[in-house]
């Protein structure tokens, strides 16, 4: 089973408002294992990063100012995700930004490139009610390090939820 974890970073929300995706990083996991085969990507949003977000994540508009628009590395990034499952955190938003860049491509939804999307938060939830279930407690919680994670970054993020997806459902299988 092929698996990807995949976060984005954007320039603000909501995508109802034009916002756009700035970051993509995702981690490939085979049957349940991580295959060092990551995908990240820089984008050039095409309009300014809102303060807030930048103070999420740190990316500023002259760092992404020579960067490829997503519609340059759209084929590359369809490649990378098609026919796997894809572990999102707090899914609806990350989908949401990417059906929105695929639109403005001119290619169908995210869900019809891939076998299933799964949201990691709605699992936490599911087996920790009424707790934090944010990535960071979430790392509290199984005890896995963070400790790089000083702003959010999609790559990071992405490796940082693998390990907690694993752990969120049992760890990984033996070969």
């Amino acid at each position: 089973m092929r698996q990807i974890i995949l976060d984005t970073e954007t320039t603000g929300m909501p995508v109802e408002e034009g916002h756009r995706l700035i970051e993509i990083g995702a981690v490939e996991l085979v049957e349940r294992r991580l295959t060092h085969r990551n995908y990240h990507q820089y984008l050039n949003p095409g309009r300014v990063v809102d303060a807030g977000a930048f103070a999420v994540h740190g990316l500023s508009n002259d760092f992404l100012e020579n960067k490829p628009r997503f519609a340059e590395v759209v084929d590359e990034f369809l490649d990378y995700v098609r026919g796997a499952e894809l572990i999102i955190h707090n899914a609806a938003f990350d989908v949401g930004f990417l059906d929105a860049e695929l639109k403005r491509a001119g290619y169908p939804p995210l869900a019809e490139h891939v076998d299933l999307v799964t949201d990691s938060l709605a699992i936490a939830r599911e087996k920790h009610p009424g707790q934090r279930n944010s990535l960071d407690a979430l790392c509290r919680r199984y005890q896995i390090d963070n400790t790089e994670r000083t702003l959010h970054g999609a790559l990071l993020d992405s490796e940082i939820l693998a390990d907690v997806y694993l752990a969120l459902t049992g760890g990984q299988w033996d070969l």
